[in-house]
């Protein structure tokens, strides 16, 4: 039976795994691909549904019993990240912003930056309609909506991935990959060599990928989701390596002391040998 592996319908997602949707990769897996939007993927993970799984790292924080995290496919906002967006520039203390999950990593950061306000639980793809119709104050957008807030009208309020990095000196880690941690080390490293392989092929044939991604661009032109794949598909996609480690522990952490997060989960990484760590 082929191996599940879940993963959002968006630009960036379709970029780094077109090589294993095409059979690029000598040697790979069988993967059954599901495709979902990552506020129910993560609400899935915690059912266990999926052998590997896209996963906020904040919704990572409920499944670390079940599921370690590979290094490889991961995205990261270097400077940059999820934005809350209103018609004007606004204190949001105690106002309405519409969030595309209360498991996304965008609703964990914009409550690290701003602890009073009320959460309107929304599709990512509507919450700037929200702002629009006057059902919400501002909005946190994530996805594709990074680059088209302003051509509707929005304003700026704040870049979370600029503020994080401001405050630790850190990239803002937003997803990753998580795989069963059942599977055993031998599938485990079968599996982290498949997705590092599919994330490279992508990178050194772009042009391919590129043009399957635009398939799920949700209307972005070609040099828009160039610039998208470009923020989220890049070295730190490949392997984020000790630093991206270290961010996602201390991103979890302030989250469990500002009171997101119930505790600090113990975070377990897929060596390359399938090994934890």
């Amino acid at each position: 039976m082929p191996l599940t592996l879940a993963h959002s319908p968006d630009s960036d997602d379709a970029f780094m795994f077109h090589a294993l949707a095409t059979g690029a990769i000598p040697g790979a897996l069988a993967y059954r691909h599901v495709l979902s939007d990552i506020e129910t993927l993560n609400r899935e993970a915690e059912s266990e549904t999926y052998d590997v799984t896209a996963v906020s790292f904040h919704g990572y924080a409920a499944i670390a019993d079940k599921y370690a995290l590979l290094t490889t496919g991961a995205s990261f906002g270097d400077g940059y990240g999820p934005t809350i967006v209103a018609k004007q520039k606004v204190d949001l203390r105690g106002k309405r912003i519409a969030v595309p999950g209360l498991r996304t990593t965008a609703y964990l950061a914009a409550r690290l930056w701003l602890q009073d306000f009320e959460a309107i639980v929304t599709p990512f793809d509507k919450v700037v309609d929200r702002v629009k119709e006057g059902a919400a104050d501002a909005a946190l957008v994530i996805h594709e909506g990074q680059l088209t807030f302003a051509e509707q009208g929005l304003d700026l309020v704040v870049d979370l991935g600029a503020w994080w990095k401001e405050k630790t000196g850190l990239p803002l880690p937003l997803g990753g990959n998580a795989v069963r941690r059942s599977l055993g080390p031998d599938t485990l490293a079968r599996i982290a060599r498949d997705l590092r392989a599919s994330v490279e092929h992508g990178l050194a044939h772009r042009g391919a990928a590129l043009d399957h991604a635009l398939g799920f661009a949700r209307g972005l032109q070609r040099d828009q989701a160039d610039r998208f794949v470009s923020m989220y598909v890049n070295h730190w996609t490949v392997d984020f390596g000790p630093i991206g480690r270290e961010a996602i522990r201390r991103l979890l952490a302030d989250g469990a002391r500002a009171g997101v997060l119930s505790a600090s989960p113990d975070v377990r990484f897929v060596e390359p040998n399938g090994r934890e760590a």
